[in-house]
């Protein structure tokens, strides 16, 4: 039997909900997580069309990208399509369960899908999130000092980049006395001591604290554990915005359209006019993703690739990138692959499907 809750912990271990924005709504929308799941739904949207199709395969969980619940709802009366969603759902106990923003800012996630579309190699974030690690120095006799490392490590601690298992430590001499109702692990009751200790510093991202702290207090020897947190205003460069990397072989701009248009499956793409003779450094963002206009130039690409761009922004290019609006959801729809072989990959007692319906609101004529 499995979970509800179980499916989400897969998901989440993948695209934490602390990295979503602070306007978004990710997680879940409706369902009880205790329940078990019968079979697995995977969509781009959730309307009454895809929990139609829920209901007709029995899965009782949909996966979207987008959440249905985006506004606070103030009733459920059916007059929209969101309301309508809901309450088919809650009437057939089908949980929807959203991965949006947060799986927009991490590797492995929304423009790690496109960048592999694309063949970019030497990939890398393209807006990094700051403001999202913190530091751990503590002191660990020298003797058990691998054992705490060890578990920091396990909890999460020390991943910088593409390394993990890293850190810091110098050898100093620790001084404490015991006092009271001690029970010390060295020295004894009303007696100096002295041990030679292990300053050790990793680096961890801030919403693991409490597990990274959990840790260090189980293994550590000591009774009353030494320790310091540092916010870091280092940009953690494996979480944030869109994506840039290099296309193998540079194309001069028409072929690179048509490679474009030919693994996104595309028919038609929004473009400038005016850029780079020829296309090698290629910056990507699914969705709407006009607010990386600048750090696309920053990073010198050649040519960003994103939805939703207004008419104003194209001339932001200014002639020294590319500008290529894809459409929205055609930016995002191979998301759903990442949920399915997510899931697939970690469950074996239940269907997953992939939803048939197209839920894209625009149509080209």
């Amino acid at each position: 039997m499995t979970k509800i809750k179980e499916v989400i912990a897969v998901l989440e271990n993948l695209a934490p909900l602390v990295w979503q924005e602070s306007y978004d709504n990710a997680g879940l929308q409706t369902g009880n997580p205790n329940d078990e799941v019968k079979g697995v739904l995977i969509t781009l949207d959730c309307t009454p069309e895809v929990v139609d199709e829920a209901i007709l395969h029995n899965c009782n969980l949909i996966v979207a990208h987008h959440p249905v619940i985006f506004k606070p709802l103030k009733r459920l009366t059916g007059s929209n399509f969101v309301e309508q969603t809901i309450i088919k759902a809650i009437q057939h106990n089908i949980a929807i369960y959203a991965s949006h923003t947060n799986l927009d800012s991490v590797i492995g996630g929304v423009n790690s899908k496109i960048a592999q579309k694309l063949g970019l190699e030497n990939v890398s974030i393209l807006s990094p999130k700051s403001d999202a690690l913190l530091k751990l120095v503590t002191f660990v006799p020298q003797e058990n000092t691998e054992a705490v490392l060890q578990a920091l490590h396990e909890a999460g601690a020390g991943q910088i980049g593409e390394y993990k298992n890293c850190s810091f430590q110098i050898t100093g001499e620790g001084r404490f006395m015991p006092t009271g109702s001690a029970n010390p692990t060295i020295g004894e009751i009303g007696k100096p001591e002295k041990v030679l200790e292990n300053r050790v510093e990793v680096i961890l991202p801030s919403h693991l604290q409490n597990r990274v702290l959990a840790a260090l207090f189980k293994v550590h020897p000591y009774e009353e554990v030494a320790y310091d947190i540092y916010a870091l205003k280092n940009a953690n460069q494996v979480v944030g915005a869109g994506m840039i990397g290099e296309i193998p072989i540079a194309l001069g701009y028409p072929d690179f359209l048509e490679e474009l248009k030919q693994n996104m499956g595309l028919s038609t793409v929004k473009h400038t006019v005016h850029g780079p003779g020829m296309i090698k450094r290629v910056a990507i963002c699914g969705g709407a993703g006009s607010f990386l206009l600048n750090d696309a130039r920053r990073q010198l690409a050649d040519v960003f690739i994103t939805g939703d761009m207004k008419y104003h922004e194209y001339f932001q290019a200014e002639g020294h990138m590319h500008i290529c609006d894809i459409g929205h959801y055609e930016s995002e729809v191979f998301t759903k692959e990442i949920f399915y072989d997510l899931i697939s990959e970690n469950f074996s007692n239940f269907a997953v499907l992939l939803s048939e319906i197209n839920t894209n609101p625009v149509r080209y004529s």
